[in-house]
């Protein structure tokens, strides 16, 4: 037996509208499952999928999650299939400040072995997050 990949992530938030609406807006569907009691909401992008549980959810005491996990504790890179330009301007247009970058990155491709260029810019609830756009051949 073996690991076969990460299945998804989960993240508290503070405010699940306006999260919920940023995410949708970079392309994510948007998913809320559970009940009233034990709300979940997900955001997926082909089979990435990040939870994020609001306040309600996050604070209960016998509610499984790290210990120490507040909202804007989470860090997430994806890989935007474009040009540099062409994720900047992307994330722009949505308001957002970019806070670091274009910088070179050795993504997770290839072992850890393949070169990219990162932006990074952080989501409502201040989560650090990260476009890696890898170099392609010529």
């Amino acid at each position: 037996m073996t690991i076969a990949g990460i299945d998804h992530a989960a993240v508290p938030i503070g405010n699940v509208e306006e999260m919920l609406s940023f995410y949708a807006s970079l392309g994510f569907s948007v998913r809320s499952f559970g009940d009233d009691d034990l709300p979940i909401h997900a955001v997926m992008l082909d089979n990435i999928r990040l939870n994020f549980h609001e306040p309600k959810t996050w604070k209960t005491a016998d509610f499984p999650r790290g210990p120490n996990a507040l909202p804007g504790c989470g860090d997430f890179c994806f890989v935007w299939d474009g040009t540099v330009e062409e994720a900047v301007e992307f994330v722009c247009e949505k308001g957002v400040q970019i806070e670091f970058g274009p910088v070179e990155r050795t993504g997770a491709r290839a072992q850890s072995r393949e070169i990219g260029d990162s932006i990074y810019f952080r989501d409502p609830d201040q989560n650090l997050l990260e476009f890696i756009i890898y170099r392609r051949s010529t």
